[in-house]
């Protein structure tokens, strides 16, 4: 286990310095943000005043060199824009974020899982083929569109929800939370259900595809021939047999969820890291722009090691063949 996990944290950190120089790279190669930044009235003289200021005048590989020393001390510059640590300001809105993804995640797991178990469990029936007819819209539908028609029935024509913001916040064993407050879960209810439709749907097909395939072994028949109920069945033997496949996609949709949930909060107003990101391509604010793909890429890869870790509990084999 000790080679397994030593090999898995030298990948990791080679992934993490090849993605912060294309991401690196990437990034300054888009716009000059000076451009936003200054009046385009203002003198040459404050122009160039403010490229020495943020170091733009530098050659590209000692801007790295600058960046990655200072990253290596914690700061990660400040905004161009806000004129703020960019950490300080990343964290401010991590916890709407965070909010948004634990709710749709939740969704999508008690939800996907024991459809696509019943989906796979009973193919041929009515509600079986519903399951799946309704996946396919997770998978089929624009999540700007499906946001859309969620606060055109639910905040507009029947105004039972709010169609967008954050909920009043409240403080719960220290934490800060507007998941602790009515109002709060009101505000985070339609946004979560967007973000969760295409996880949702993709929970569903696969745990319906492991479970039909399961449902066929060896061990199933006998498992019945000894008398033990469908249920337990299902439960002790086909569900763990079938959850390194689950375990991997929900790593990596809980970090593309956590990642990538931009366009819902665009959608909803949603104030979390989403929504900062964009804002901070508009205004090409590159210290955030920059601070944001580090981060997703060090979280991607923090979670696929978690994965890697889980699947190696769940099968030794992988463990074996990752420690030769």
């Amino acid at each position: 286990m000790t080679g397994f996990l030593l090999t898995r944290l030298a990948q990791a950190v080679l992934v993490v310095f090849a993605m912060s120089v294309l991401v690196f790279v990437g990034v300054y190669a888009i716009g000059n943000p000076i451009d936003v930044l200054i009046d385009p009235g203002a003198t040459q003289a404050i122009r160039e005043q403010l490229i020495r200021q943020y170091g733009l005048d530098l050659p590209l590989w000692q801007q790295y060199v600058t960046f990655l020393s200072n990253v290596a001390q914690g700061d990660l510059g400040r905004s161009m824009v806000y004129n703020v640590s960019v950490t300080s300001l990343v964290f401010s809105r991590l916890p709407a974020t965070l909010e948004l993804v634990l709710v749709s995640v939740t969704l999508a797991t008690v939800i996907g899982i024991p459809a696509g178990l019943w989906a796979g469990y009973r193919p041929e029936s009515w509600g079986a083929k519903a399951i799946m007819a309704l996946s396919v819209l997770g998978f089929s539908v624009p999540t700007f569109w499906i946001g859309m028609l969620l606060i055109m029935g639910f905040a507009v024509e029947l105004g039972w929800l709010p169609s967008g913001g954050r909920g009043p916040e409240a403080t719960v064993f220290g934490i800060t939370t507007s998941l602790a407050t009515g109002k709060g879960w009101a505000h985070v209810i339609l946004p979560a259900l967007n973000l969760s439709l295409f996880k949702m749907g993709l929970l569903i097909r696969l745990t319906r595809a492991g479970m039909v395939e399961a449902m066929r072994t060896d061990y199933v028949k006998f498992a019945r021939a000894q008398g033990l109920p469908d249920r337990q069945i299902v439960l002790r033997h086909v569900l763990p047999n079938i959850s390194i496949p689950i375990v991997t996609v929900f790593g990596l949709e809980l970090g593309s969820t956590l990642a990538f949930a931009v366009v819902t909060e665009s959608v909803f107003n949603w104030p979390g890291v989403g929504k900062l990101i964009i804002d901070s391509i508009l205004q090409l604010d590159r210290p955030v722009m920059v601070s944001y793909l580090i981060f997703v890429v060090i979280l991607f890869v923090m979670i696929n090691l978690a994965v890697d870790l889980i699947q190696a509990r769940l099968d030794p084999r992988i463990r074996l063949k990752g420690g030769r």
